[in-house]
């Protein structure tokens, strides 16, 4: 039986190829040390675990409204108006099994056969695959790297001069995966007069929203104008730990979010019964083990980059958000005679650490120079992965 073309030629999650080389190296009795890693290494908090178990108890295993429980929504709306001074309305709130569904969903409404989507790079794996899955084009924008004091900026005179008649979306993410970059208010008011400009779309993803160290965080969400412009996905996974339970939203404007019920009825029916409850419990009660991981986290990336900064060759910017740093390593590339693939693949094998190429994530130059590695991993096993990263350079 033949499958469309397309879904050949799309890219899956890479970097699962160097976790399970990981895997099997640990089956040797080998000690891996995985900076791979997307997700937090925090357990779901208790309170949260409980309250699906209550609505287990309680027989709370049926279908439930497409767009997900009342309660949720209207929850999901309180805590963007709380914390971005926004408006939105439980209405205008879908809810989905995990924010990959609500982009999908997002780009499904929007993207046409031919439409152009402009992503600036590098950018998650997801959004260029599901623009072409549904015939359109990503247009990649290479992010301004800044060296190592000042990061990555939005290159916002080519994003506006990559615009075409053709073009229907910009995507943001921000914080953003893999940099570590948190774009500030100036760089997402001026891309928004760009969109309002051109009369192009803004599809946003926030996931990272409250691993904020540092910097200007401007959410998309807070703008007066929003429903025009924004699609807004955002999700449980990263902030309560949430990961396998799937659990994300959408927020668009109430007409067009009533009409891709329509759509998500066909694909998934309703996001998890119990799993919608925890969610509520999530957004509605204490936020102290939250705010606790976001400390620690602060402190990970304190020590990798310090770490990182002992490397010779290695250029890092102290990452303002998400739980990954990106450093360029350009000089050992250069050094040792091989390009970041093979860097990553000899670093695992030789010295048992798992680093993932920044061309996972990339279609442009930046990603032959550049690694991603998160700190979603203890302190000790980050000093111990770095070490062993340094010694492998200077070794070679």
């Amino acid at each position: 039986m033949s499958i469309r073309n397309i879904i050949d030629a799309l890219r899956g999650e890479t970097g699962f190829i160097y976790t399970a080389k990981a895997r099997e190296l640990s089956k040797k009795g080998f000690k891996v040390i995985n900076f791979g890693v997307g997700q937090p290494d925090f357990p779901t908090p208790k309170h949260i675990v409980e309250e699906a178990k209550n609505a287990l108890d309680k027989g709370f295993t049926g279908y439930t409204d497409v767009a997900g429980i009342p309660e949720l929504r209207q929850a999901i709306a309180d805590y963007l108006n709380e914390r971005y001074n926004s408006d939105v309305k439980a209405d205008e709130v879908i809810v989905t099994p995990g924010a990959k569904a609500a982009l999908f969903l997002a780009f499904a409404a929007y993207v046409k056969p031919g439409d152009e989507v402009i992503i600036p790079d590098p950018s998650y794996y997801m959004y260029p695959e599901i623009t072409k899955f549904l015939g359109g084009k990503p247009v990649y924008v290479p992010l301004k790297w800044m060296g190592g004091d000042k990061g990555f900026e939005l290159d916002l005179n080519s994003i506006e001069n990559s615009i075409t008649s053709r073009t229907r979306a910009i995507v943001v993410n921000n914080p953003h995966n893999p940099t570590g970059a948190v774009f500030s208010q100036r760089e997402m008011s001026k891309l928004l007069e760009i969109a309002m400009e051109r009369n192009i779309l803004v599809i946003v993803d926030e996931i990272y929203d409250n691993f904020v160290y540092d910097g200007d965080f401007k959410s998309f969400i807070s703008f007066n104008n929003w429903r025009d412009y924004v699609v807004y996905a955002n999700g449980f996974s990263k902030t309560f730990s949430m990961t396998g339970w799937r659990l994300g939203y959408l927020v668009v404007r109430k007409e067009v979010a009533s009409k891709l019920t329509k759509l998500a009825v066909n694909i998934w029916t309703c996001a998890t019964s119990f799993v919608q409850k925890a969610g509520v419990k999530a957004l509605k009660n204490s936020w102290d083990s939250v705010r606790e991981m976001i400390e620690t986290f602060k402190r990970r990336r304190d020590v990798m980059v310090n770490e990182l900064r002992k490397v010779s060759g290695v250029e890092v910017f102290k990452s303002k958000g998400t739980f990954y740093v990106y450093p360029n390593i350009e000089k050992v590339l250069k050094k040792m005679g091989i390009d970041v693939e093979t860097f990553a693949n000899r670093l695992l094998d030789e010295k048992h650490v798992v680093v993932l190429p920044g061309t996972l994530f990339s279609e442009t130059e930046l990603g032959k120079t550049f690694i991603r590695l998160s700190f979603a991993l203890g302190e000790e096993l980050i000093a111990e992965g770095i070490k062993r990263l340094r010694e492998f350079v200077e070794r070679l």
